[in-house]
């Protein structure tokens, strides 16, 4: 799934794809907000984007959903 993340006072968000389900990001989002940490998500591919969570302006979770392939609708 597709996460975006708006951070206070930048133009650009910053968009990751994810395995996880909408469920464990919320999770990870809620407590790195209670604990003023940072949010930790990693990508399919191994790379790792660490927001402070004090810098969160929004998080946009994409639907679980998997890919179609082909162009049939």
């Amino acid at each position: 799934m597709e996460i975006r993340i708006g951070i206070q006072n930048v133009a650009r968000e910053v968009v990751l794809e994810s395995e996880l389900s909408n469920a464990e990001v919320n999770e990870l989002l809620s407590k790195a907000i209670s604990e003023g940490t940072m949010l930790s998500l990693k990508d399919p591919k191994g790379r790792e984007v660490l927001v402070p969570a004090a810098g969160i302006a929004y998080v946009e979770v994409g639907p679980e959903e998997a890919r179609r392939v082909g162009f049939a609708q």
